[in-house]
């Protein structure tokens, strides 16, 4: 149930400040009423994107309720109705309250976009207003059957890109706990039988048993300082100017920066595309595609290109200063100018980019299993061969 937030005079004249819970606003004031109060301003209260109880609200939960509301208006049941149902099968605790703070909204009369923005952790900026221009144009259920087909299409390119990952990640964390328990437990075992010969190691057995010192001596500093840097760098990509440096370095790695710029220019197209093709006028589409992109390289060109827009710049023109945007894409945008079908271009653009995302990532898949696995057997045999160096020349050794 809504909370309320009041300002009132009680019988005595004295002023309080409290809440109220209620199903709507006109029986907050009515309650208020019968206890003797005088109403003197009275608000709902917002809440967080977990709304009382906390929390998220998976991209999936999303997706699904676009979907279902889209259906259901598509049907031509009513909007409050349609919300009601969806709150009354919604199982997820986080989002359940959401979606009933969202239906009595809606009950007083207020627009769905406007009630929406309220919780923009959950519903953001390009959803609020892709909603509000099918409240504006009459085709909401379109415009929501269109943006479940985005979300969903996001969460694809996400979760592909992730599990793609997955696999490296893994086998680069069972190396490092591999490499850790030998440089620990075994090389000392082999250090104490080396002692006995009284002679100089070759070096990289030396090396070897030198880090396993730094490591058994020093695990007290160099864990947590590892720990603590790696907080460190975390923290520093968040901030403005860390954001800027680190996906200026991202895109000229020499495997991943590519694929990178291709999962971020595809983002800007999709965003863009949909945007357009919903009614959202160009400025506004621009600054919530900047705001959307993800990367600060998309961010700044975008902008750069809102203003240069704004004084009257062709789209295309606008984005060919920055380099992150290649050459087809800035083409293709300027025949879709010439066609007056932006939006068709950049979904083509996108849709380019996914397949040659989807391509990349598979090739990738299908080419670093060995390579782990390669780097890994090149590890661990250096370690086993340097801890054995020495008994295969036992012999100088001796004589030494």
């Amino acid at each position: 149930m809504p909370t309320y937030t009041y300002e009132a005079r009680d019988a005595a004249g004295k002023t309080r400040r409290s809440t109220i819970e209620a199903s709507d606003q006109s029986e907050a004031t009515a309650a208020l009423s019968q206890k003797g109060f005088v109403v003197l301003s009275i608000e709902e209260k917002a809440v967080s994107r977990g709304g009382k109880l906390g929390g998220t609200v998976p991209e999936t939960e999303l997706v699904m309720f676009t979907r279902q509301l889209a259906t259901m208006i598509d049907a031509g049941l009513p909007l409050v109705q349609s919300l009601s149902a969806l709150t009354e099968q919604t199982t997820h605790k986080n989002f359940r309250p959401i979606l009933q703070q969202i239906t009595s909204t809606i009950e007083t009369g207020e627009p769905l976009s406007t009630t929406l923005a309220k919780f923009g952790q959950v519903f953001d900026r390009l959803y609020v207003n892709m909603v509000k221009a099918g409240e504006s144009g009459g085709v909401l259920a379109e415009i929501l059957d269109r943006l479940a087909g985005y979300l969903e299409a996001s969460s694809k390119l996400r979760k592909k890109v992730k599990s793609s990952m997955s696999y490296p990640v893994i086998v680069t964390g069972i190396a490092t706990v591999i490499v850790t328990f030998l440089l620990i437990k075994v090389i000392p075992v082999f250090e104490g039988i080396y002692k006995d010969f009284n002679a100089k190691l070759p070096a990289p057995t030396q090396f070897l048993i030198d880090v396993s010192h730094l490591l058994t001596n020093l695990w007290y500093i160099l864990f947590p300082g590892l720990a603590a840097s790696v907080w460190g760098f975390l923290k520093y990509i968040k901030t403005g100017t860390g954001k800027a440096r680190w996906d200026t370095i991202k895109v000229k790695f020499p495997v991943f920066g590519p694929l990178l710029q291709k999962i971020a220019v595809s983002r800007f197209a999709r965003t863009f595309a949909q945007l357009i093709r919903s009614g959202v006028p160009i400025i506004e589409t621009l600054e919530i595609v900047a705001a959307s992109s993800g990367n600060y390289l998309i961010e700044v060109a975008t902008l750069d290109a809102k203003q240069a827009i704004e004084k009257g710049e062709g789209i295309a023109p606008a984005l060919s200063r920055h380099k992150i945007f290649p050459v087809m894409i800035i083409r293709m945008i300027s025949a879709g100018e010439a066609t007056g079908k932006v939006d068709q271009m950049l979904e083509k653009i996108s849709d380019f980019y996914d397949s040659e995302i989807d391509a990349t990532l598979t090739g990738f898949t299908a080419l670093i299993e060995p390579l782990m696995i390669a780097g890994l057997g090149c590890v661990i045999g250096g370690i086993v061969l340097a801890m054995f160096m020495p008994i295969f020349k036992l012999h100088e050794i001796v004589s030494q």
